[in-house]
């Protein structure tokens, strides 16, 4: 039966097409029909939506009304897009902020549009109390560095009271310099959301009813147009955090899911929002600290863990199908290095490859062979996947605190009745920590192109060369080979680290600077090239399974090929490859090989606990 692969969103759905006169229209429906199938709670009216259909290949747009055996053929890939207006997410679950208890995992799920936000009631009170403290400082002309003072080099400028909400607006608008593309829905929420989480500490000095205000846009979705470049990390993220702050000003533009991109004013407008009229303190509340380096550093790690202990499992079945051995992941080896990570990756080794509870045939295959040892690709791979784990954890650490951390200046101490200057808004903890993990994760790339080639070469792995069958004819995985090289070595010159470096600002007011943002960005950079190199290993390992049937491996490992298989089928003769490498790539950013593998290894884990 021809089958069309339909991608809607980021999941790839094989269609069955019994009848070839039906219509693209139909197909995109069928796949939608599925796609809300497996998400129940999250699903509009599949004949309410309003979408188009495109060929992965070329990018053609298909004709609703044309019938598939006239436009495509049989296992071709077509994408699905749909308006964002009739959106498939809706939102209905509250995350409660205190600007102490936030996670990365938080962050990242709050940026996806799972939450509405609220504040506690400790969070109301603590933000009043201090928006009470600001109050004072203009009743009684106090001069306060932001408040009744100029910025940076002109914070010895004194502003005249009636000039004080000026003030906010213009420090708003002349920050709001940032260039570069904008930053994607998600990401934008993140630092949104971020900011939301700051502010709810009670240090900022904001008043409650535009906290108020800002956090219903972030239930809109209303999200500023902020460029992705411009922060040095210090004195804050001022250029994006601006930005961020002009669009819920009704200033410049902002995106919505009911409206697109659009201005700012008429977006608030259509969901019966108003623009922020700021009052003293609030525009600098709203631009200082280091909300991009930590909102973009917090998918950074959450997506780095992800794809970490994922490539355990496609390690191990790299090992598997080069025929390799499972001795070197013995426990006491380990137990004399002791090392946790290193110790947690042997562990899921041995969970993995042929045991008692999970023999492989293709282990019982070569158990008398006369080869001593493994490449260090395959015998190392706790010593190098385990720091890589550690690096992530210490990464983690220290971002769960930053994105709990007051960062603004000056800081509104209520208890105190004081503000005090300081310089909380220095990116630098989250600037070298990201710098750290992008030279860390890496390493997982690294070593998996070197695999790849191992899977790739006849005269390393004994099997057809470039896993395909009539070599020649077909070039099988010997460009996507050439893929995975390329990003390993782009990774080379991204894990190079910003924050070594710092340029003088604001006329040597600023002069020590973290580079933060940037070392957010390419962290982020560096991770989704991971993904991608280890979404070939494991295309190519299921390949390379192929030709050692019919004999199986364990069972754990077998569950991953099949998820592979469900979403990607044998390469028999070439084809147009990256649908491919794209579906695995969705496969590892949803977790889904961990989710296959998982239970298989706490199975494991359970029945060698020590007596």
């Amino acid at each position: 039966m021809p089958c069309i692969t339909v991608r809607v969103r980021d999941e790839w759905l094989t269609v069955p097409c019994k009848d070839l006169t039906c219509t693209v229209h139909w197909l995109g429906l069928e796949a939608l029909r599925r796609y809300t199938k497996n998400k129940p709670d999250n699903g509009d009216p599949v004949h309410e939506v309003c979408f188009t259909m495109r060929k992965c290949q070329g990018k053609g747009v298909l004709d609703p009304d044309d019938t598939l055996e006239e436009v495509l053929e049989d296992n071709d890939f077509v994408e699905l897009n749909y308006l964002e207006s009739q959106h498939l997410f809706r939102i209905c679950r509250y995350l409660y902020l205190d600007g102490n208890t936030l996670t990365t995992g938080d962050v990242v799920n709050l940026g996806k549009g799972m939450y509405k936000i609220k504040l506690t009631k400790e969070a109301e009170n603590n933000v009043k109390k201090s928006w009470e403290v600001v109050e004072n400082v203009v009743k009684e002309s106090k001069v306060v560095y932001g408040i009744t003072t100029g910025f940076g080099k002109f914070a010895q400028t004194v502003i005249p009271r009636e000039k004080i909400v000026e003030l906010q607006e213009n420090v708003v608008r002349s920050s709001a310099a940032g260039v570069g593309k904008p930053l994607n829905p998600e990401r934008s929420r993140m630092l949104l959301a971020l900011r939301i989480n700051v502010l709810a500490k009670g240090y900022s000095g904001i008043s409650p009813d535009t906290l108020h205000q800002i956090i219903e846009a972030y239930n809109a979705s209303c999200l500023s147009f902020i460029p992705e470049k411009g922060t040095v990390g210090a004195s804050g993220d001022l250029a994006p955090l601006s930005h961020l702050a002009l669009g819920l000003m009704g200033e410049g533009m902002m995106w919505s899911p009911k409206c697109g991109w659009a201005d700012a004013k008429h977006i608030l407008q259509a969901h019966g929002l108003k623009p922020l009229s700021l009052k003293a303190k609030e525009g600098l509340a709203l631009i200082n600290g280091t909300q991009l380096i930590t909102s973009l550093g917090s998918e950074a790690v959450e997506r780095a863990e992800a794809i970490a202990r994922q490539a355990d499992i496609i390690a191990a079945l790299t090992l598997e199908v080069l025929k390799g051995s499972a001795k070197a992941f013995d426990k006491d080896i380990h137990r004399l290095r002791s090392h946790p990570g290193q110790e947690e990756v042997a562990f899921r080794f041995r969970s993995l490859l042929d045991s008692d509870l999970y023999p492989s045939e293709i282990a019982e295959s070569h158990r008398n062979c006369n080869k001593v040892q493994d490449a260090y690709t395959l015998r190392c791979c706790p010593q190098v996947h385990g720091i890589v784990n550690e690096t992530i954890a210490f990464v983690k650490n220290i971002i769960n605190k930053e994105i709990n951390s007051a960062t603004d200046n000056p800081m509104v101490f209520s208890e105190r009745g004081v503000t005090l200057s300081g310089g909380n808004f220095h990116g630098e903890y989250p600037a070298k920590a990201l710098d750290y993990l992008a030279i860390g994760v890496h390493e997982l790339a690294s070593i998996s192109e070197r695999r790849i080639e191992r899977l790739c070469n006849p005269s390393l792995s004994e099997l057809p060369a470039f896993l395909v069958s009539e070599g020649g004819l077909n070039c099988g995985f010997m460009v996507a080979h050439c893929t995975a090289a390329a990003l390993v070595s782009e990774n080379k010159v991204l894990c190079h680290p910003s924050s070594v470096d710092s340029l003088s600002t604001s006329a040597a007011t600023e002069d020590h600077v973290s580079m933060g943002g940037w070392a957010a960005r390419k962290a982020l950079k560096v991770v989704e090239h991971v993904e991608q190199v280890l979404s070939i290993e494991l295309l190519a390992a299921c390949q390379a399974l192929e030709f050692l049937r019919p004999l199986k491996t364990t069972e754990p490992l077998e569950r991953v090929y099949d998820l592979v298989r469900s979403m990607v089928r044998p390469l028999t003769k070439d084809r147009f490859m990256t649908p491919d490498i794209e579906a695995v790539h969705r496969l590892l950013l949803e977790e889904k090989v961990w989710d296959v593998a998982n239970p298989y290894m706490e199975k494991y884990r359970k029945q060698h606990l020590p007596q």
